[in-house]
Order: C-alpha cells, then sequence, then structure tokens
C-alpha cells in the first residue's frame, strides 16, 4: 500500500530536514515484532511526526501501531 502522494512528499521534506528517521530503518525495527502479521503499508502524520504502520493480524482484524518518526520508538498499538 502506498502512501498518499502529499504524505510522501511531507515525509521527504522531513528526512531531507534530518527531522525524522527514513521510513525502511521504521519497517526494519516493527515489522519482525509483529510476528506473522501482514503489513499492509505506511501512513505518515506530519503533525505529529508518526508513522502509522497498519498490519493484519492472522485473525484478520487491522492493528496499526504509531512509531515517533524522529527516534523510531513505539508510541502506541491499537485495533
Amino acid at each position: 500500500m502506498a502512501q498518499p502522494r502529499d504524505e510522501q512528499s511531507e515525509a521527504r521534506r522531513e528526512l531531507r530536514a534530518g527531522n525524522v528517521l527514513p521510513l525502511r530503518q521504521i519497517e526494519r525495527n516493527v515489522i519482525p515484532r509483529m510476528g506473522d502479521s501482514r503489513y499492509l503499508g505506511p501512513e505518515f502524520d506530519s503533525a505529529a511526526m508518526i508513522y502509522r504502520l497498519k498490519f493484519m493480524d492472522d485473525g484478520g482484524r487491522v492493528v496499526f501501531v504509531d512509531v515517533d518518526a524522529r527516534t523510531g520508538r513505539v508510541v502506541g498499538q491499537r485495533r
């Protein structure tokens, strides 16, 4: 799942400015922690500086993992 164009552009701007970590780095840290869940893709919230990674667990439930884009720290998870 691709990020909408404006989210993608904003994430790129913040990365170039040195304000956020690369999405791929965050994905490499979070995806393995999600076990058998299927990764559906990212969203970027520039106001909160949060990457929201979307997964589907083996029961078919959607799980969102919020990651601080500046530090890579998981700050929330919800179904």
